[in-house]
């Protein structure tokens, strides 16, 4: 039996160089960083180093860079502080963001006395311009708008640049969930003027349990988790060092090789769909994922022509024949409702029908997408 993994939206394959930054890290770099001796000064300048080579990436000031346990604290931190610190009365996002984001706004309308806006979605999912700006218009008090740059069940992408500048039009601050985006498309801070933005590495090849927050300058949050001054104030409790050492190397590799591995990996997503819509005449490409000009090239989301009999047991018969893929997100897979994002978007007819996520990285290969494209042909005429 082949063993092929088609999650990476869900979480990607460490790569080696990260593993042994990590395993040295812990060996011998274990002083506290918030200790005044040279085992503690040690770890805080490699600390340091990583956060300024984050930034510069970025285009950021290092200041502007907070560690925290992943994407899921940040989505929180920011919401949460703009909420209670910089006295946001109206939040305004979208029904398929990440539940990291609409389970936080959730709780804030219910704790604080805040209104909560939805913005239009397109036939595809993707968020109207149009819509948040009559949102904007009709919202004089303190705005905090957040929109995730790429979706993380269908790919679609959002013009980030120009819902951040309709944002500062409006004097409205802008959070985007980044997660998905980070470590795969190019950023510039300076050009892309939103006031906060989130990543994890464990989605480029990095571990898990570590991520960091974009917070523009000068805009006055304070800590949500409360005890030591760590990461200037921002975050309490002593730094899990050997991650940001694996969050670096992973984060150095991922833009050291992008061109060369997404170039790759568009190849494979194209060769992909390519193959599907030969095997299963009839399938759909849900969202903008079969646009490569619209959508990330990490990952597909396939509405299948399958009864919902058989879409029942896909995912089981697949994971038999040693194939890792997804309904959505992980993070909801114990949810009997099923994708939130794709309840929004699909026909009723459509939603009967099995939808699964494909999600790639360099370390697939052709191959392995003959495998799976016949194990999903094989399991359709049976």
């Amino acid at each position: 039996m082949q063993k092929v993994y088609l999650d990476s939206a869900a979480t990607t394959q460490v790569r080696e160089g990260v593993i042994a930054k990590m395993q040295d890290a812990l060996a011998n770099f274990y002083g506290n960083p918030s200790s005044t001796h040279s085992f503690g000064r040690s770890a805080k300048t490699q600390i340091e180093k990583a956060r300024k080579t984050i930034a510069k990436q970025l285009n950021a000031s290092p200041s502007e860079i907070i560690f925290t346990s992943g994407g899921t604290e940040a989505d929180n931190m920011i919401l949460r502080c703009g909420v209670r610190d910089l006295k946001v009365k109206n939040l305004i996002t979208s029904k398929i963001e990440h539940h990291a984001v609409l389970h936080t706004v959730e709780q804030l309308e219910k704790e604080y006395d805040i209104k909560v806006s939805y913005v239009d979605l397109n036939e595809c999912g993707t968020p109207s311009l149009e819509s948040l700006e009559d949102l904007l218009k009709n919202n004089p008090e303190k705005t905090l708008v957040s929109l995730m740059h790429v979706n993380n069940e269908i790919g679609n992408m959002i013009d980030i640049d120009a819902f951040a500048d309709k944002c500062k039009e409006y004097d409205a601050l802008f959070h985007s969930d980044t997660v998905q985006s980070i470590g795969h498309w190019e950023w510039d801070v300076q050009k892309t003027k939103a006031d906060f933005l989130t990543a994890a590495a464990h989605k480029f090849h990095g571990p898990k349990g570590i991520g960091f927050a974009f917070i523009r300058k000068n805009i006055p949050i304070k800590q949500m988790i409360c005890g030591g001054e760590q990461e200037r104030g921002f975050r309490a409790g002593t730094e899990p060092f050997h991650n940001i050492v694996g969050l670096e190397e992973a984060f150095i590799s991922a833009y050291d090789n992008l061109e060369k591995e997404r170039a790759y990996v568009t190849e494979l997503k194209e060769y992909f769909m390519q193959e599907l819509e030969k095997a299963l005449p009839g399938v759909k490409f849900n969202g903008t994922c079969g646009n490569m000009e619209k959508s990330t090239y990490t990952l597909v989301n396939a509405c299948l022509p399958l009864s919902a009999e058989k879409g029942a047991l896909l995912l089981f018969q697949l994971d038999i024949k040693g194939i890792a893929c997804s309904k959505g997100s992980a993070c909801q897979s114990g949810s009997s409702a099923g994708s939130h994002v794709l309840n929004e978007i699909l026909s009723e007819e459509d939603s009967q029908k099995p939808s699964v996520r494909f999600s790639f990285s360099h370390y697939n290969t052709k191959e392995e997408m003959d495998y799976v494209v016949s194990c999903l042909k094989e399991f359709a005429e049976s």
